[in-house]
């Protein structure tokens, strides 16, 4: 009994070793947190734009939202999602710096605001390394403001970087771990012990 009991907790350890390894995201998620939510997809009020970000010079099908891996010419897309945006005067302004000091900030590109028969709001902007703010702005609703990225160009995400080493880390623990319960496992002594020699 004692024995398919040890067995049964190696069993329960190697399967969340496998977990570990082949999906790190299930120990890295955060619990309640809806994976299947679009960071570039920001709602204001009953509607919602979608923003993108191309670096055609270096990869042509890629597309961004808030890292920006390389500097240069960036061309910025802004869906209206909602059909009822697009008979709306809506624009677009690119700032340099986070967006929390206004007066600091200077403005790499300004989109005035117009109609978008498409659906879709274009710019070109050359970016080069640091922190941009994207707003997204409207002359009938009050969007200043709301709908804003964020944009990291060039530059190292530190906290994404760390959980991105977290996953194969609780990986290599777990398996030393188990490696190290299998080493001081009475019953594997016992098994070596009575295991025929050849």
């Amino acid at each position: 009994m004692r024995k398919r009991h040890v067995m049964t907790g190696a069993g329960a350890t190697m399967l969340m070793l496998v977990a570990a390894l082949y999906h790190p995201d299930i120990i890295t998620a955060h619990g309640g947190a809806d994976m299947d939510q679009d960071p570039c997809l920001r709602k204001i009020g009953e509607v919602a734009v979608h923003f993108s970000a191309y670096q055609p010079q270096y990869e042509i099908k890629d597309q961004y939202c808030t890292e920006i891996p390389q500097e240069g010419d960036t061309f910025l897309v802004v869906d209206l999602v909602d059909p009822e945006l697009r008979s709306e005067p809506v624009g677009m302004r690119v700032m340099r710096g986070n967006g929390k000091n206004a007066t600091e900030g200077e403005i790499v590109a300004d989109v005035r605001p117009s109609t978008h028969p498409d659906g879709v709001l274009r710019s070109e902007v050359r970016l080069d390394e640091g922190l941009y703010t994207v707003t997204i702005e409207s002359e009938k609703r009050n969007l200043t403001g709301r709908p804003q990225y964020l944009l990291r160009v060039h530059m190292i995400d530190y906290p994404k970087l760390v959980m991105s080493i977290a996953g194969p880390l609780v990986g290599v623990l777990l398996f030393a771990w188990l490696v190290y319960k299998l080493v001081r496992s009475k019953w594997l002594r016992k098994w070596w012990t009575a295991a025929p020699s050849s």
